[in-house]
């Protein structure tokens, strides 16, 4: 293999795929990364066999070839060079590569690029396309409330449900659930559903930063791999195998009392009753009061720890329905107000004992429950 490349394109690249290198492992070679030439460009791609990134780049190439090299410090050594032209050339059989950049060279020992895992290609199966900053949004709208602990793995992934034209994603830990609804930007001919990996969605919302064209979606007919397919990226995933719970009927269809606050106040007095829970269980204590002749309504958000102090803070609020108290744990509080954009949200609640729910107000796209911790009031 003999080509050359900027070193600015080539360190962004290594960047993107780095992100899928694998860190533990026991399969070493995961923790390499995959140069191969492609139709006059140069291919980069990693894997950690549970999601794979590959992505293209602008190159002159002389001769044909690929192979792998240990991604960590490949990518430290190319962020250490100027910005100009990078020549890279194979040789030892295949098992190393030399780099030239201005002044600067180095070797590395690489791997023959058939011992590396092979990177799934997704051909055919469910097409679907979304706008990629919808997708984003869905994403930090929702993959923050999956499990992290694998005790429940169906519950690290991330439900995505297909319909003719509508998109739903859904994740839940056990205490919380959050939903978002979108729409595809074309029908598709064949509703379907999956289970996609937190992380990987996690990963894919940051290279969507950029991305303007359409994101295609394909799942496989096996429905055990779906492929993101991004400008000059693809990103491969294994799906979460299992039975999803179901999640609409989490979603209380009532509520007694329902108090729509500034988003920002919200937080803000979130944020301040935090330095307390810290320290008292976790608890956020909401307490909803309505005001006289339907005015003057308030929402109050307090802490306290025994051996701290406590705080409290009013906010404004427009009440319907009777006094209500309800409390939750602070991060999950802290992690839905964040998620949503509006500048107003409503607080539905029904008792102390009962999921509490939070919507944005004006928007239809989203819902949050959250579990009620139980608390001396």
């Amino acid at each position: 293999m003999l080509l050359s490349c900027l070193q600015e394109n080539l360190n962004r690249g290594l960047g993107i795929v780095g992100r899928a290198v694998a860190t533990r492992t026991t399969l070493p070679i995961t923790q390499n990364v995959l140069l191969a030439t492609d139709q006059s460009l140069l291919k980069l791609s990693a894997t950690n066999l549970e999601i794979a990134i590959s992505t293209w780049i602008g190159a002159k190439v002389e001769t044909e070839g690929a192979i792998t090299v240990p991604a960590r410090l490949l990518s430290e050594f190319v962020g250490s060079l100027p910005a100009e032209r990078v020549d890279m050339e194979v040789a030892g059989g295949g098992r190393s590569i030399q780099l030239r950049c201005g002044r600067f060279q180095a070797r590395f020992n690489g791997t023959d690029a058939e011992e590396f895992p092979p990177i799934p290609r997704v051909e055919d199966g469910v097409l679907a396309r979304m706008e990629p900053q919808a997708l984003r949004t869905a994403i930090g709208q929702v993959a923050f409330a999956a499990a992290t602990e694998d005790s429940r793995p169906v519950l690290t992934g991330v439900k995505v449900e297909l319909g003719r034209d509508l998109v739903t994603l859904a994740a839940a830990d056990g205490f919380r659930l959050a939903v978002h609804y979108g729409r595809l930007l074309e029908p598709i001919a064949e509703p379907s559903g999956m289970i996609v990996p937190a992380r990987t969605l996690t990963e894919l919302s940051r290279l969507l930063g950029d991305q303007e064209e359409p994101v295609e979606m394909v799942l496989t007919p096996q429905k055990s791999q779906v492929l993101f397919r991004l400008k000059n990226i693809e990103v491969v995933s294994q799906l979460v195998q299992g039975t999803f719970p179901s999640y609409a009927q989490l979603i209380p269809s009532s509520y007694s009392t329902r108090a729509v606050v500034s988003r920002a106040d919200f937080q803000q007095a979130t944020r301040a009753a935090s330095i307390f829970a810290r320290d008292g269980s976790g608890i956020v204590r909401l307490q909803v009061v309505p005001g006289k002749d339907g005015m003057g309504g308030k929402l109050v958000v307090s802490a306290r720890a025994e051996e701290i102090g406590d705080d409290q803070g009013e906010l404004e609020a427009s009440v319907e329905g009777e006094e209500a108290k309800i409390a939750f744990n602070y991060r999950y509080l802290s992690d839905l107000l964040a998620a949503i954009d509006t500048q107003q949200v409503a607080l539905e609640a029904s008792s102390p004992s009962s999921p509490g729910v939070v919507r944005p107000v004006g928007s239809e796209s989203y819902v949050h429950v959250v579990m009620p911790m139980f608390v001396q009031w």
